[in-house]
C-alpha cells in the first residue's frame, strides 16, 4: 500500500509540476504576446505622432502659401492703379486741367473699387457720436456740434470685414460755441526804467 501510495504521490506530483509547467508556459506566452501588442502599440503611436508633425508642417505652409497668394492678388490691383496713376501724371496730361482731375477722379473710384471688394469700408465719423472702438480722439475743440460729437476727421478710419483695422483719427467737440470762448486778455510787459 505505501508503494502504491508513493506511486499516487509522485503521480500527483507530476501532475502537479505538468500543471504549474503548463500555467508558466501560458504566462510566458501571455507575456509575449503583450510585449508583441506593447511593441505594436508602441510603433502606431510613432507613426501617429509624426503623421500628426507632418500634417502641422504641411499646414503651416499651405497657410503661408495662402497668404501669399492673397496679397499677390490685391497687388496686382493695385498696380492698375499705379498704372493709371502714371498715365494721369505724364507731361502731356497737365496741359488739360479737366481731363487730369476726371483722371484722378476715375483712378480714386478704381481705389475705392479695389478696397471695397477686400470688404474694406471707411468708417463714417464727421457729426457722428464718439465711439471709442471706431475712433481714437486726438482733440476737444469748440464747435457748433453738441459735446461728445466729432467735429473734424483728422485721418479716416477703416474697418475690414465689419473688424476696425484702423480707427478714424478725429477732433471731438467740447460742446462751446466758438463764439463763446472769451479772447485770453494779453499780459502788458511793464517797462521798468
Amino acid at each position: 500500500m505505501t508503494k502504491k501510495k508513493t506511486e499516487k504521490n509522485l503521480n500527483n506530483k507530476d501532475l502537479q509540476k505538468d500543471k504549474e509547467q503548463k500555467k508558466e508556459l501560458i504566462i510566458e506566452e501571455k507575456y509575449q504576446d503583450l510585449l508583441a501588442e506593447n511593441a505594436e502599440l508602441k510603433d502606431k503611436w510613432v507613426r501617429n505622432a509624426a503623421e500628426f508633425e507632418n500634417f502641422r508642417r504641411r499646414t503651416i505652409s499651405e497657410k503661408s502659401d495662402w497668404i501669399k497668394n492673397a496679397t499677390e492678388r490685391i497687388v496686382l490691383e493695385l498696380c492698375d492703379v499705379v498704372d493709371n496713376f502714371e498715365r494721369a501724371l505724364l507731361p502731356d496730361a497737365e496741359k488739360n486741367r479737366e481731363s487730369f482731375e476726371k483722371g484722378i477722379d476715375l483712378i480714386f473710384q478704381q481705389l475705392d473699387g479695389v478696397l471695397k471688394k477686400e470688404g474694406v469700408e471707411k468708417i463714417e465719423a464727421l457729426k457722428e457720436e464718439f465711439d471709442p472702438q471706431f475712433h481714437e480722439a486726438l482733440a476737444h475743440i469748440p464747435s457748433e456740434l453738441e459735446d461728445n460729437k466729432i467735429a473734424a476727421v483728422i485721418q479716416n478710419g477703416y474697418t475690414m470685414n465689419s473688424k476696425v483695422i484702423r480707427p478714424a483719427r478725429v477732433a471731438v467737440s467740447n460742446g462751446e460755441k466758438p463764439e463763446e470762448i472769451k479772447p485770453k486778455k494779453e499780459k502788458k510787459k511793464k517797462n521798468k526804467v
